[in-house]
């Protein structure tokens, strides 16, 4: 046993010889992977044969080798073709779509300039379209392409303005977006390029049907672009319906976390939590932390009773106005506000920079979504630690996660002896089996019972003045 954090120990689970095999042999298919995606990336950007203007941009932020997912992707995607694209965040989707993008538009000028995009960027939430407007702007620096960021939650005026003025490039979210082309704001029948970013979440969060309006307002001759961290029936519905003869692109397993995160969990009370992650947030080396929670409600009050205990923290989520939303980031990313309290609004899509550790205080009922939120850690080849509380309350969420990564999390302290489900309340019947409800059909409604329907007959043939032997009753 270790130490890791003031007054814990790491306690090593039991592995039979059977799982023990099965780790290896997972480790060796991904090593096996990683391989393959290094011999892709070998590959230079200025070997993809992007424009010249863009090259600059890129060697003024020093990226020389493309991730697997960028060297993937970007020819097929210069070639004309659709891209289905499948990898984990923080695995540069983002560039792997807006570089090839930029390329196009600025080698193939219209005619005759129109004042609609010509290239359309779907993102599931606000902070993710503002994060890939703020990349298109920086690999478009050299160029002399517009583009637009539309969202909910502030006034829709200056963004009226700025698509008057005409752009190239409009990244949005689905419900501004019908917004504005209901209001006649937008018009999208000059769309070449078609990108839903995100598609997962995008469903996660009920935009299915605001997509489909969408893409039927597209031009039918396009070319279309769907990323995703994982891929649900669902996913592969909509991309049969949105892309045409997709090349498949997949770096790396569907929804398992970065090899470098280390992976711990605490078993904890529920009214424990809050001095635990006191006490793990007085170790100085946690630098910048994000603390996740599933509700708004519990996201403030975590992010006050660390206040009161003088750790600067800020909350973030959906209640939240854009102005504080985008205030508290920033704070995250100065430096100014060391804690990051969030619900899952923040796990997709936010790239903050030298994120060290994601505390996950109340675990995910999706297991999907643990895989996105420790995704904010361990970014572009960094390493990066997850700790996750569980109460009793939460066991069935843990046992999800961990049968979709594959693997046990590290149990810090004591982990709490194994519990049988809890057995019915109702008394049996003597033969083994569970009497039946009131109704005496279980799981139907009270009165629609055979049985009883036949006693009611039984005692109808005995009061009538009949006997059970068809006599006739005497008088009393």
């Amino acid at each position: 046993m270790r130490r890791h954090f003031p007054g814990t120990i790491i306690k090593k689970t039991y592995q039979s010889g059977r799982a023990r095999n099965r780790v290896r042999r997972r480790h060796a298919k991904r090593m096996r992977r990683t391989k393959k995606d290094l011999q892709v990336t070998q590959n230079t950007f200025s070997e993809l044969g992007l424009a010249e203007p863009i090259q600059r941009a890129l060697h003024a932020k020093n990226y020389v080798n493309p991730t697997p997912i960028q060297a993937k992707a970007i020819p097929e995607l210069l070639a004309g073709k659709d891209v289905l694209g499948i990898a984990q965040t923080g695995t540069g989707k983002t560039a792997a779509f807006a570089l090839p993008i930029l390329n196009k538009l600025f080698r193939h000028e219209p005619n005759v300039r129109s004042r609609g995009p010509r290239a359309l960027i779907l993102a599931p939430t606000r902070e993710l379209a503002i994060q890939i407007g703020d990349e298109i702007r920086a690999y478009g620096k050299n160029m002399h392409l517009r583009h637009a960021v539309i969202f909910g939650g502030v006034s829709q005026n200056p963004q009226v303005n700025t698509l008057a003025r005409g752009i190239d490039i409009l990244i949005a979210t689905p419900g501004r977006l019908l917004d504005l082309m209901n209001q006649r704001h937008v018009k999208l029948g000059a769309i070449e390029f078609f990108v839903l970013d995100e598609a997962d979440r995008m469903l996660d969060m009920g935009f299915v049907r605001d997509v489909r309006k969408i893409a039927n307002a597209v031009p039918k001759k396009r070319q279309s672009l769907l990323f995703s961290a994982t891929m649900p029936a669902d996913i592969a519905k909509l991309s049969g319906e949105l892309l045409s003869d997709p090349v498949r692109v997949e770096v790396s397993p569907q929804a398992t976390p970065v090899e470098r995160i280390d992976q711990q969990v605490h078993h904890v009370e529920s009214n424990a939590k809050i001095p635990l992650l006191a006490d793990i947030l007085s170790d100085s080396s946690l630098s910048r932390v994000i603390v996740f929670t599933r509700t708004k409600h519990r996201a403030n009050k975590v992010a006050d009773q660390l206040e009161r205990r003088g750790i600067n923290a800020d909350a973030i989520h959906g209640n939240k106005s854009q102005g504080a939303r985008q205030r508290a980031l920033k704070r995250f990313k100065d430096g100014d506000s060391r804690v990051l309290v969030a619900t899952d609004i923040a796990a997709r899509g936010i790239d903050v920079d030298g994120v060290s550790h994601v505390i996950n205080f109340e675990l995910p009922n999706m297991p999907d979504s643990y895989v996105h939120r420790i995704g904010r850690t361990a970014r572009a080849g960094a390493s990066g630690m997850a700790v996750s509380f569980c109460d009793n309350t939460e066991r069935a969420y843990l046992r999800d996660i961990e049968r979709l990564i594959g693997n046990r999390l590290t149990v810090i302290g004591e982990e709490p002896a194994y519990q049988p489900a809890e057995k019915s309340s109702k008394p049996n019947n003597g033969n083994g089996n569970r009497r039946r409800n009131s109704g005496g059909n279980p799981g139907g409604k009270p009165g629609n019972n055979p049985g009883r329907k036949r006693n009611r007959s039984r005692n109808r043939r005995k009061f009538s003045g009949k006997s059970e032997g068809g006599g006739q009753r005497r008088a009393a």
